[in-house]
């Protein structure tokens, strides 16, 4: 009887870590979803949302850093493979980005080294490599 009293609670223990990992590979899929269509749109103040407020709150984008972003339009977003673990909380995804020069129509493509954090508290996935570097060249 204690046997399968311990067998029955190792099974629950795995159900619920099972339940736990999908909720956060959905919130991950979700929220990398909404980031990508986000950046495609070149919603650049929307993407800010994204960051980590702790990163925010740190390293605030200055209204000069923020208006570059204006200048450019978006042309294409590929997350290529997609998310790669990186810790037990933490995933890393590269995105190429094409950028147009609203002025100059030059266009180039930036290479957006993404690393993610997840908060299993409030479920949420937050990006803690701050938006897109981008320069005005």
């Amino acid at each position: 009887m204690h046997r399968l009293l311990t067998l029955l609670a190792l099974l629950t223990v795995l159900l619920l870590a099972g339940c736990a990992s999908d909720r956060r590979n959905q919130a991950l899929t979700t929220t990398l979803n909404a980031y990508a269509s986000t950046v495609r749109w070149g919603d650049f103040q929307t993407a800010l949302q994204f960051v980590d407020p702790k990163v925010r709150e740190e390293h605030p984008p200055t209204p000069l850093e923020m208006s570059r972003y204006t200048q450019f339009r978006v042309s294409g977003y590929d997350d290529g493979q997609g998310p790669a673990a990186s810790g037990e909380n933490e995933v890393r995804q590269v995105a190429q980005i094409g950028l147009v020069n609203i002025n100059t129509q030059a266009e180039r493509t930036v290479i957006d080294r993404q690393t993610w954090r997840y908060d299993p508290e409030k479920n949420h996935w937050w990006l803690t490599s701050g938006l897109p570097k981008i320069d005005t060249e």
